[in-house]
């Protein structure tokens, strides 16, 4: 959307008032408008309007040296379990050689699958996203090369921890959907409140993940599959789709084979991006028992 585009936005917004005013049924120039408006949002907007639809309240934290925005689900349980929210890479490049200038995520997962939580829980964004990508420290090797970085995970941490002290809270599962997982498993080793960590289609092995896929090793990234395993205490469970081409099982099963505590589970007919919804209920009422992976249906 160019800036001549965004200008006929407002000129169009400014015209709703009117359009409103004299129509109260549905017009055509009235949803119009709307579209147009809509169109000018900004990926980060977009998610803020869906976190507002869905109750959450909105907090920016910081990290090391970024601001991270956090989302709360309301649910208030001081000094009990936090649950941790961790998005996919959202969209760090745009085509094969054409950086994103802005990652944000245009279809949360898991700012959505949250919803579904009665536990206190946070959604934390990563550095960089929510709108922050141009503002300095930031720079493109914050989303693509160094996404699963010290750097990333150093800012994390350390925003996890003032939202931890902010409810004395004294657990923590982490709760990752594809390079989410990478991040919970890297924020797991960090943090010896944690009890559990459940992947979505998780990229647990970024090296074999590039291989697999041909693309540029993240050099600059971390690899929880290089790391040491986590402790034995730490519940894992690794949800694959059977019909995800993006992080096949084959690759999420030799990645957690290497970890202690770590269950496997594949999702029959599932993808990268569907069906999670429909078992979220069935897992957190599992996750609640210390078996995440006992109330599953359609597993293989």
């Amino acid at each position: 959307m160019t800036a001549q585009d965004c200008l006929s936005c407002v000129l169009v917004g400014r015209a709703i008032g009117l359009a409103r005013r004299a129509v109260r049924a549905k017009c055509p120039l009235l949803i119009f408008a709307t579209a147009m408006l809509a169109a000018c949002a900004t990926p980060a907007q977009r998610m803020n309007d869906i976190a507002v639809h869905l109750g959450y309240s909105r907090a920016v934290v910081r990290g090391t040296s970024f601001s991270e925005v956090a989302y709360y689900n309301g649910v208030r349980a001081s000094g009990g379990e936090l649950h941790v929210y961790l998005e996919g890479d959202g969209l760090p490049w745009v085509r094969r050689f054409r950086v994103a200038r802005d990652p944000t995520p245009r279809r949360p997962l898991m700012l959505r699958l949250m919803a579904l939580d009665q536990t206190p829980s946070v959604y934390l964004a990563r550095p960089c996203y929510q709108g922050y990508a141009q503002d300095p420290p930031c720079t493109p090797w914050m989303w693509t090369q160094g996404r699963y970085s010290t750097r990333v995970v150093d800012s994390m941490a350390a925003a996890l921890r003032k939202v931890m002290a902010g409810g004395r809270y004294n657990g923590l599962v982490f709760l990752g959907y594809s390079g989410g997982g990478t991040l919970a498993m890297l924020l797991a080793e960090r943090f010896p409140q944690t009890r559990a960590v459940i992947t979505v289609a998780g990229n647990l092995d970024p090296d074999a993940w590039t291989a697999y896929h041909g693309y540029t090793p993240l050099t600059g990234s971390l690899n929880p599959a290089k790391r040491p395993a986590l402790s034995l205490s730490v519940v894992q469970l690794h949800l694959a789709g059977s019909k995800d081409s993006d992080v096949p099982p084959g690759l999420i099963r030799a990645a957690a084979a290497r970890e202690d505590n770590a269950h496997v589970v594949v999702m029959r007919g599932f993808d990268h991006t569907c069906c999670w919804a429909r078992i979220w209920p069935g897992l957190l009422r599992g996750l609640s028992k210390g078996r995440p992976w006992a109330y599953l249906s359609g597993k293989h």
